[in-house]
């Protein structure tokens, strides 16, 4: 079996010998193999426990709960690599989002700006299932509403809604992170409340007729009896996802919007 340097595998990780001295004393990553003259030496399971530890950290997760998810017996690399494709996929389309607004905010800034287009403000959607959306949305809430809204996204401008748009995505990449911990949790409803916030630049006022407690938790229903919803945060339908953000939104309803 190949063996590697601690030198040599921090070149080839693209990381400091000084990370991987700190990684062997937390116990994150030891070396398989430790010479009499105490040099450390590293296989192949040293470096795909390196490749898992390198993805938690791009998904901001801290040292001490990496070690934990590593180190649980029910710890399953297919799926844990399967869980990190899903959230560099979701950071991905999230960076293209604030690229494209990085341009549009240029455009402006040079006097170049225009209003939003219908197809804009539903851009990300397949045209089929951008009209079905607000089909349902004007018989849910009446057509004045949605169209108040979709004003009140028109004058907000192409720079500002993308900037939404790249909000709503990376809140939805938080919350796919936290959906084994309890929803009622300080970190869940921390994420609840950014989502609150921005689907209320989403609706504007007119949306829920004052009682935005009813008109959440009408949300957070919408997002079990219909996954295509929670397909848009996930890549995919996933009733124990819908199940995990229709308990957090009614909670954080029940305890900061009752009225």
């Amino acid at each position: 079996m190949r063996h590697y340097s601690v030198r040599k595998l921090a070149k080839l990780a693209g990381v400091s010998v000084r990370t991987l001295h700190h990684y062997d004393r937390l116990g994150l990553l030891t070396p398989s193999v430790r010479t009499e003259a105490r040099y450390r030496l590293y296989g192949e399971d040293e470096l795909i426990r390196l490749q898992q530890i390198l993805f938690y950290k791009e998904l901001d997760l801290p040292l001490t709960e990496i070690k934990s998810m590593l180190d649980a017996p029910d710890f399953n690399l297919l799926t844990a690599l399967q869980s990190h494709r899903q959230a560099l996929e979701v950071r991905r389309d999230r960076l293209s989002v604030l690229l494209d607004t990085i341009d549009k905010t240029m455009l402006k800034l040079k006097g170049e700006e225009g209003m939003l287009t219908d197809e804009e403000l539903y851009a990300g959607f397949p045209k089929e299932q951008a009209e079905t959306y607000r089909r349902e949305a004007v018989e849910k809430y009446g057509a004045q509403v949605v169209e108040e809204s979709e004003n009140k996204l028109r004058q907000m401008g192409k720079p500002n809604v993308e900037a939404l748009k790249a909000e709503s995505l990376d809140i939805a990449q938080s919350l796919a992170r936290l959906r084994d911990a309890d929803p009622a949790s300080q970190a869940v409803q921390a994420q609840i409340a950014r989502h609150y916030a921005n689907i209320r630049q989403f609706w504007g006022n007119s949306v829920g007729n004052g009682n935005m407690a009813e008109a959440y938790k009408g949300l957070a229903q919408l997002y079990v009896d219909d996954l295509r919803y929670t397909a848009s945060y996930t890549g995919h339908e996933d009733p124990a996802f819908a199940t995990f953000l229709h308990k957090a939104m009614v909670y954080f309803a029940d305890t900061q919007l009752a009225q």
